[in-house]
């Protein structure tokens, strides 16, 4: 198509954009135009009154043919030109970036890696690019991939980077060539940009000063053939033995209905499988995957499928992601209004995991109660319900069986709906005839925090059905819920289990929430809510309005071996205690780096009230694989309470423990651990194809141009036609321009033609 813009109008198009057009007006102007019009005007009169065999019709049109011809005539005595700003040679620097990134190895340029290209397109070789270019501009070559720097010729080039950072190469390079006359920057790269990073400041930056880059895309727009591992969404940190439902997603080119197997593996060993139809292309399939965590310490989980026949790139099939699994105990408060079969049996329940201590409070009379499970029974829990946050505030998850609200002061009530939004702990309600609507929840800061609308009840009137319980869509696929080997067979299971009561009308969620079991029975309009839940500032708010859970381990229809009912409390409490933050919080940008890749360290340090600190001292310890510790200390970063900043290089590959210690007035108050790995990442094969929207937005928004490798041979040219660097103004003429000439022709032989057809020749 530009081969035809370029015969019919003399120069290519990117020169009629880059250029002003402009009329030369000499003083034949004038007299062309009075014989212009003095031909013109006589014409349409001749036309119009001369009938003969004519129609008006046949007139009209012979009129506009003759005058439209007249008018290509006068345009090319009007000497029309194209007034262009062009380089002075060898006066005028050009940058030429190259991605240094290993994605440039992928061979999709005719069964060649499209670092190939890059050789033929500026190494010396015959037929390059470099001479055209070294004639009119004084080339500097750029290398890039995270940082771009300087190199003289390109056998430096690796193509071993981890990462692309379009946005820093082009910075990097305009600061660099800011004190010479900078005619441009010429980009060759596919455009996978992998550092999320914004490309607003640095073209910002290139506009500012006129700079025009002209990127050169490399690679395939889509590959043919591909499977891609694109997500996997896991939890930082679990506690050992936590049964994960992980969401995986998966993109495919080419098998479209085809079945493949994903594999999870945990150090190397299967924890489990899964077969996946591929969806049409275009469409993501996300799969939810259960697996169970066995082993403490950081653990390196490995999502993978096996390379396809055909496949251009199999590195990007897996994804490994970092899992630090807990081995500590966390502590759930468990206060219950009344002696009751529930309590037993839930503490039976969770009397085999060893990370979830339940520590039972229980009222047996006005102000007397009794405390099951407490580390230090003379001095946990003597008062009663904890009165003050601190007390509170020591456990990570919260029971309120059978209780009515007015049992707690207004301060308690506020203090347990901040243990969920400010402290970030898990709150769990179940039913009772002193829970929910019954025992005056509406309205109070806890009715508040809970995932159901509580509605008046009739106090008259006594709430009791039995329910069977169903799974819904949500919970069909939810950790707390699987209570057998897979995915189906939870669900198969929670159909054949026996009925249980409820005395609290509940049928109704709050906007946002999420309800996983529900139930149906005799006298209930509608479905009974069985189990919901909800985000609430930090934390999470659960309810179970059912009274005797404890049915589904003591029904006749129940064997003794069933593992169903201590199966459901414990994922139901670890769920509940699950991402329950620490008082200081160490994490990283991310967990999996390559060699010399800045890591980035954040520390969030909190009180015992769970209030933000600034006035602390926090150290960092970072131990390498080979055992070599380094300490840093964390700065405050001003803008956010409480939060600390601090940055270390990795210098080997391994995992790296990075270990916060945090004091205020030389007195200890708290420490957290993280963990990244070092390991060269499979990012760069990751939307590896050639980006051509974000390389074509570089162009535009710096008046650059885009070539692909099909068209790049006309960069030399083009690249002359710029307001950048020094320069001259030249003027190209475009009134023999020989769509002047065939537009003439077009228009006489047209009036001809018409003329013979209508006899009027």
């Amino acid at each position: 198509m530009e081969s035809l813009f370029e015969f019919l109008f003399k120069y290519r198009l990117l020169v009629f954009q880059r250029g002003d057009f402009v009329l030369g007006v000499p003083w034949t102007v004038f007299v062309a135009s009075v014989v212009g019009v003095a031909v013109a005007v006589p014409t349409f009169l001749l036309y119009s009154r001369v009938a003969g065999k004519s129609r008006p019709l046949d007139r009209v049109i012979l009129s506009a043919l003759r005058t439209m011809a007249i008018a290509v005539i006068l345009f090319s005595l009007f000497r029309p030109v194209l007034v262009l700003s062009t380089v002075v040679p060898q006066r005028n620097f050009l940058g030429i970036l190259i991605d240094d990134s290993r994605s440039m190895r992928i061979a999709d340029a005719d069964g060649a890696p499209r670092s190939d290209l890059v050789q033929r397109l500026f190494g010396d070789v015959e037929g390059s690019l470099k001479p055209a270019l070294a004639d009119r501009f004084i080339l500097r070559f750029f290398r890039f991939s995270s940082e771009a720097q300087r190199v003289e010729d390109l056998s430096s080039l690796r193509y071993a980077g981890t990462k692309t950072n379009l946005g820093g190469a082009l910075d990097r390079a305009r600061q660099e060539l800011a004190s010479v006359p900078l005619a441009g920057l010429v980009l060759v790269t596919d455009g996978a940009d992998n550092t999320h990073e914004s490309l607003e400041e640095p073209l910002l930056a290139l506009r500012a000063r006129s700079v025009p880059v002209y990127t050169v895309g490399l690679g395939k727009v889509s590959f043919p053939r591909d499977i891609e591992v694109s997500r996997v969404e896991t939890p930082r940190s679990v506690l050992k033995g936590a049964s994960l439902v992980v969401d995986v997603s998966v993109a495919q080119t080419g098998y479209t209905g085809s079945t493949v197997t994903l594999v999870v593996e945990d150090g190397g060993r299967i924890v489990n499988t899964q077969d996946i139809e591929l969806p049409r292309e275009g469409e993501v399939a996300t799969v939810r995957i259960p697996f169970t965590v066995t082993e403490p310490g950081p653990r390196a989980f490995r999502f993978r499928i096996a390379p396809q026949e055909g496949e251009l790139v199999a590195e990007n099939n897996e994804q490994e992601v970092l899992i630090v699994v807990e081995d500590h105990i966390e502590k759930v408060l468990y206060f219950e209004g009344e002696p009751r079969h529930e309590t037993a049996f839930i503490r039976r329940a969770m009397q085999e995991d060893e990370n979830i201590r339940v520590v039972s409070l229980i009222r047996t009379a006005d102000n007397k109660f009794l405390i099951i499970g407490a580390e230090n029974p003379d001095e946990e829990l003597t008062g009663g319900f904890p009165t003050t946050r601190e007390e509170l505030f020591g456990y990570r998850g919260l029971i309120i069986g059978s209780v009515e609200a007015s049992f707690f002061t207004l301060d308690q009530l506020r203090m347990i709906a901040d243990f969920v939004s400010q402290r970030g702990g898990g709150l769990l309600m179940l039913g009772g005839r002193r829970s929910f609507s019954e025992g005056g929840y509406a309205e109070t800061p806890v009715g508040d925090v809970l995932p159901i609308m509580l509605e008046p009840v009739d106090s008259e009137e006594q709430f009791f059905s039995e329910v069977y319980v169903e799974i819904t869509p949500a919970g069909r696929t939810h950790p707390i819920t699987q209570i057998a080997g897979t995915l189906e067979e939870s669900e198969n299971r929670w159909g054949e289990l026996p009925p249980l009561t409820v005395v609290n009308r509940v049928t109704r969620t709050k906007p946002g929430a999420t309800t996983l079991l529900t139930g149906e029975g005799p006298g209930i309009a509608e479905s009974q809510i069985v189990l919901a839940y909800q985000r609430y500032g930090r934390g999470r708010v659960l309810v179970l309005p059912v009274q005797d859970s404890w049915v589904w381990q003591m029904h006749a229809d129940i064997p003794l071996d069933d593992m169903t009912h201590e199966t459901f409390w414990r994922q139901l409490l670890r769920w509940t205690v699950a991402s329950v933050p620490d008082r200081v919080q160490v994490t990283s940008v991310v967990d999996r780096v390559a060699v010399g890749e800045p890591v980035e360290l954040l520390a969030v340090v909190e009180d015992d009230t769970y209030l933000k600190v600034n006035n602390t001292e926090v150290r960092v310890r970072v131990r390498s694989p080979s055992g070599v510790v380094d300490s840093l200390t964390m700065d405050w970063t001003v803008d956010r309470d409480g939060e600390y900043r601090a940055r270390f290089v990795p210098r080997e590959e391994g995992l790296y423990e990075i270990r916060v210690d945090v004091e205020e007035g030389g007195e200890f108050l708290a420490s957290d651990a993280s963990y990244v790995q070092v390991k060269d990442p499979a990012r760069e094969y990751f939307d590896a194809e050639m980006q051509a929207p974000t390389l074509r937005r570089i162009a535009e928004e710096t008046n650059g141009h885009f070539y692909t490798w099909e068209t790049v041979s006309t960069l030399p040219e083009d690249i002359i036609f710029t307001d950048s660097g020094t320069t001259v103004v030249e003027r190209r003429d475009l009134w023999d321009m020989p769509a002047i000439f065939l537009m003439l022709i077009l228009l006489v032989s047209a009036e001809w033609g018409y003329r013979r057809k209508r006899g009027l020749a």
